[in-house]
């Protein structure tokens, strides 16, 4: 059974900088693609960024690319996501998500077995 641990969420100003990060218990998470989904009141839930972690193979959505980065440490099964120049849309509640033997395009489509951390909450004030 895979555990994805996140942390890093919070309030910031626009313009201002947050990290999360998503750590997992269980497997090596060399076979997954990881990433993350957010989801604000009243919206779907909306897959933001994801990496493969056995080639760093990444995807952004549009309104986020040139803003956030993200990269992994296979060793500590850790992933780490860079937000920079955030914007009042990019609130939200952040998920991590991971799914075995797929690649970025299958599970930023809501991939059935997927694994979800408990939710970080970034708030970006105007």
């Amino acid at each position: 059974q895979v555990q994805l641990v996140e942390s890093g969420g919070g309030l910031v100003q626009t313009g201002g900088s947050l990290t999360l990060s998503c750590t997992a218990s269980g497997p090596t998470f060399i076979d997954y693609a990881v990433g993350w989904f957010r989801q604000s009141p009243g919206k779907e839930r909306e897959g933001v960024s994801c990496i493969r972690m056995q080639d760093g193979d990444t995807y952004y959505t549009d309104s986020v690319k040139g803003r956030f980065t993200l990269s992994r440490d296979i060793a500590k099964n850790t992933m780490y996501f860079q937000m920079n120049s955030l914007k009042p849309e990019d609130t939200a509640v952040y998920y991590c998500a991971a799914a075995a033997r797929v690649g970025c395009n299958t599970l930023m489509n809501l991939y059935p077995n997927t694994y979800w951390g408990q939710g970080t909450q970034v708030t970006v004030s105007s």
